[in-house]
């Protein structure tokens, strides 16, 4: 779920790798485990670890995006180019999560209700937020500038949030084009589960401004001190939302702190930072160092096996009965589905861009048994 980067970066491919582990898990657990497990803390926990894919999928995107920008500022790209490829590359993401739609429509037909052909889903928001990166990029060439103003683009998204949701609904529009802005549902009732501009966006705003500052000079030279300081930078955030959040008096006349406070979001995107650099010590330090590692491998095709995974979980070809498991039960079928993406990510990761040399292959083998039949 990323624009593509030529050079990899082991840590960022191990945070979206992570960001997909804890997504199986979140769906597996909430697809398959029976009425007993679900009223059980484990239950509880693990769809609190689901709280965590989204933000970092955004925020990833961000890093992603920044890596692009530069690379093509270094071979003097001019800003037009620039911002006609990123945002173009977000109008496909945005069309793959249509497409996307469209299949999980028709899969689940007849049951599946028209209105889910328009549901703001996370691939959506991705691709709309690189879209709008894209722009934002086009009015700054500066690494400083970009990151600023990423980071203003992320507060006010912030801020605008609680008041496009409530008081300043935009009723005017269609409500498919109104989802994009608050999640609204055809019937008028906000939906929380989906992924609207507002908040969502602002984790990818936030991962833009991190990108750049760690693509500084400064950070290119000091590395492990830079991620550390952002990490550092994360917990600021966090106690900043805390304390914003324990204040008397707020700004809004409607507050609803789990889904539209701009304190909540604050200490959202703290957490995801200060996961940067526990990520960045575990693959420079940590086993994820000494060779072949699966969360990496299922970062690298992140998109892949998103796709693919959500009908084995939740769709028709589900592996295991849904809303009927036991916790052991559901805990087996998420190891195989685990295991089933690291193999997928590592054949698709291997296939990538070898086609041709993979078909003239399989003719050559086929040429040589027909010969010696």
């Amino acid at each position: 779920m990323s624009l593509p980067v030529k050079q990899r970066i082991a840590y960022i491919d191990w945070m979206r790798g992570l960001a997909c582990v804890l997504m199986f898990q979140t769906h597996c657990y909430d697809s398959w485990l029976g009425p007993a497990a679900r009223k059980s803390s484990f239950f509880g926990w693990s769809q609190l670890g689901g709280t965590l894919p989204a933000p970092l999928f955004l925020f990833l995107a961000g890093i992603s995006f920044s890596l692009v920008t530069d690379r093509m500022r270094q071979k003097n790209a001019s800003a037009n180019e620039i911002a006609a490829t990123t945002i173009r590359r977000g109008a496909e993401i945005l069309g793959l999560g249509l497409l996307f739609r469209v299949q999980e429509f028709a899969l689940g037909y007849p049951w599946s209700p028209w209105t889910d052909l328009l549901r703001v889903d996370i691939l959506n928001t991705i691709g709309v937020s690189m879209m709008l990166m894209g722009v934002v990029c086009r009015f700054a060439r500066r690494r400083p500038t970009n990151a600023m103003l990423a980071t203003a683009v992320a507060a006010g998204i912030a801020l605008a949030t609680p008041p496009l949701w409530t008081m300043w609904q935009p009723r005017w529009l269609p409500w498919p084009v109104e989802s994009y802005i608050n999640g609204v549902h055809n019937l008028g009732t906000p939906q929380h589960w989906l992924f609207p501009i507002f908040p969502w966006a602002a984790f990818a705003f936030a991962g833009l401004a991190a990108g750049f500052f760690l693509l500084s000079d400064w950070a290119r030279a000091k590395q492990a001190q830079a991620v550390f300081i952002l990490g550092g930078a994360g917990v600021i955030c966090g106690a900043l939302g805390l304390w914003f959040d324990s204040l008397p008096v707020h700004m809004y006349a409607v507050y609803d702190f789990w889904h539209t406070s701009p304190n909540f979001l604050l200490i959202r995107v703290g957490v995801v930072m200060l996961i940067v650099p526990l990520v960045y010590a575990w693959c420079r330090w940590g086993v994820a160092q000494w060779g072949f590692s699966p969360i990496i491998k299922i970062g690298q095709a992140s998109l892949l096996v998103y796709w693919v995974h959500i009908e084995f979980v939740y769709g028709r070809f589900s592996i295991l009965t849904k809303r009927g498991e036991s916790i052991a039960m559901a805990s087996l079928g998420l190891l195989i589905i685990f295991v089933a993406m690291t193999l997928l990510a590592t054949a698709r990761i291997y296939t990538k861009g070898r086609g041709g040399e993979i078909l003239a292959r399989l003719r050559q083998t086929l040429r040589s048994a027909s010969e010696r039949g």
